[in-house]
């Protein structure tokens, strides 16, 4: 667990200290051990059927700092890691030399990386809070790297929002310390009960807005296509699929931890988060629909499948709900981050980002293509990708609890999904004018997006792994 912390710092430090646009295979090497580590990690907590738990310093709570991982922890723990490294190898080829918008990208995509890792294992309040500030902050600089005007303008309004949110997590955090006395999560938990003062119930609401805001759920997703459509496609890849799952997770963590016991006398709240998650759903398509950029395309694509993962919390009572969320995560890293991959292939061929300027790329770019093909199969939940397997979960924990309007928005959102995709799969097939320049893409750059859209369709074959490793409980 230390060393899934420390070596991204490490590798970020030292391409930070190195020349401007260097470090990618410090990066590419210490992801490498990275992704081999949460590999081993998930095996033992599979194994051992429990958490694994760390003292830093042999010093744990409430004086020290806890470090747990659990089935969740370990989950999202591979998720990341298998994200980040074939987006290093892509990134590696994308960015030139005396690129501007690659200068930083190696520290600060290491520090991000370090900052997700750290969230996924802490077991306070307050190491949360801190993992959350590096994690927006190396974001941000990722979205103004370049110093263009509107990239920096873009970035300013990302820094608004994480930092509104961090902040209204921060002051949550401060009063539960005031009510309890401490911020660990392992104390709280049994001390937070039914009849806890309304202090507490304000801290919770606050937090809760607070991570609703950094997760970019509607109507907190103002932030979001700028950011993702506008930044290269390396980091919007980084942003869609990894960043805004961290806020999702301490969302449910909290949920189905501390803050249980609220839930469980006001079972109505869980209908929050469900409805605007359906409302995110249908808005992002519409969006998506109307869309003349790709990459806007695809960001209004994630505000839309976002939503599926706040469906869940009404079915957290029962039984496969967690599961559902955690495999739609997957499925959507992994496919999102293909589709923005293939994008940036897209954009890097044709020399613009316009739906209607892909037209012939079928002829001259069939590997991306297909890749792109692949993760728009896995959005709109087509058997036997992992989309498919995360909404099958997800009808069956609703229909076990009676709740059809959820099956009906699952199916509506496949539907709309579709609609968005072969907009762009219609236009690729087009016959191209004969003047049309093609400007020639390393293969790096189209294998990568081939194997992550590969890789969200084959998880629905060996999901069983994913689902029994996520029932490990705290």
């Amino acid at each position: 667990m230390i060393w899934l912390i420390l070596l991204p710092l490490l590798w970020a430090s030292l391409a930070f200290v190195l020349e401007p646009g260097r470090g990618k295979w410090l990066a590419i090497t210490g992801l490498a051990m990275q992704t081999w580590l949460a590999f081993d990690l998930a095996q033992k907590v599979g194994a051992g059927g429990s958490a694994i738990f760390h003292a830093v310093g042999g010093w744990g709570a409430p004086l020290g700092i806890d470090l747990t991982a659990d089935g969740l922890s370990a989950a999202m723990l591979l998720l990341t890691q298998c994200v980040a490294l074939p987006l290093a190898v892509y990134a590696s080829a994308y960015y030139k030399r005396d690129d501007a918008a690659g200068a930083y990208f190696w520290p600060l995509a290491g520090f991000l990386i370090a900052g997700l890792n750290a969230l996924f294992l802490s077991a306070d309040l307050f190491n949360i809070y801190i993992t959350l500030e590096l994690v927006g902050l190396a974001a941000v600089g990722l979205v103004a790297a370049g110093g263009g005007a509107q990239q920096v303008a873009t970035a300013l309004r990302y820094l608004f929002a994480t930092l509104v949110g961090s902040g209204l997590y921060l002051l949550g955090v401060a009063l539960i310390y005031g009510a309890y006395g401490t911020v660990s999560i392992a104390v709280l938990t049994p001390l937070v009960t039914s009849e806890a003062p309304r202090l507490v119930w304000i801290a919770g609401g606050l937090m809760l807005v607070g991570l609703l805001l950094k997760t970019a759920l509607f109507p907190f997703h103002f932030w979001l296509p700028p950011a993702h459509g506008g930044a290269p496609a390396p980091v919007s890849a980084l942003l869609s699929a990894l960043v805004v799952k961290a806020s999702f997770y301490l969302i449910l963590r909290l949920w189905i931890g501390p803050f249980a016991p609220l839930i469980a006398v006001a079972e109505w709240l869980a209908w929050g988060p469900a409805a605007l998650g359906t409302l995110a759903i249908f808005w992002g398509s519409w969006r998506a629909i109307r869309a003349e950029r790709l990459k806007m395309l695809i960001a209004y694509s994630t505000v839309a499948q976002l939503g599926y993962l706040f469906l869940i919390f009404p079915l957290l009572t029962g039984h496969g709900a967690i599961q559902a969320g955690v495999m739609q995560a997957f499925a959507h890293g992994l496919a999102k981050a293909g589709m923005f991959v293939a994008a940036g292939v897209f954009i890097k061929a044709t020399g613009q980002d316009k739906v209607s300027g892909l037209a012939g790329v079928v002829e001259r770019l069939p590997i991306t293509l297909f890749a792109f093909g692949l993760s728009c199969m896995t959005l709109m939940g087509l058997p036997p990708s992992s989309g498919f397997l995360a909404k099958w979960l997800l009808i069956e924990a609703a229909l076990d609890r009676g709740y059809w309007w959820l099956v009906v928005v699952v199916l509506a959102g496949g539907l709309l999904a579709a609609v968005y995709v072969f907009r762009v799969l219609r236009q690729a097939f087009l016959l191209a004018p004969a003047s049309t320049p093609l400007a020639a893409v390393p293969r790096t750059l189209e294998w990568t997006a081939f194997a992550l859209a590969t890789a969200s369709v084959l998880l629905g074959l060996r999901g069983v792994e994913l689902v029994q490793l996520v029932g490990v409980p705290a």
